[in-house]
């Protein structure tokens, strides 16, 4: 089967599906997380784990959601 995202011809790619329903084919990881990871509404990096959510955006760490407006995101329960 052919990567949704490079185009590559590969006889062990994979499925995906997204919450929203969509479905695409991959060849690897790196392809996947490039078609379908948010990206951080600040720093614009890739955001492969949990992220923190805003109000409508979705961070990578506390400190991008900070510079996003959320005054109380913290990257630990023990921050200060």
């Amino acid at each position: 089967m052919q990567c949704d995202t490079c185009g590559n011809e590969y006889h062990q790619t994979f499925s995906l599906r997204t919450a929203d329903g969509q479905e695409f084919v991959f060849d690897s990881f790196e392809c996947a997380i490039e078609r379908t990871a948010p990206r951080c509404a600040h720093c614009g990096c890739r955001i492969l784990g949990h992220g923190i959510e805003g109000p409508g955006h979705l961070y990578c760490c506390a400190h991008c959601a900070r510079h996003g407006g959320d005054t109380v995101a913290v990257d630990n329960a023990t921050a200060e």
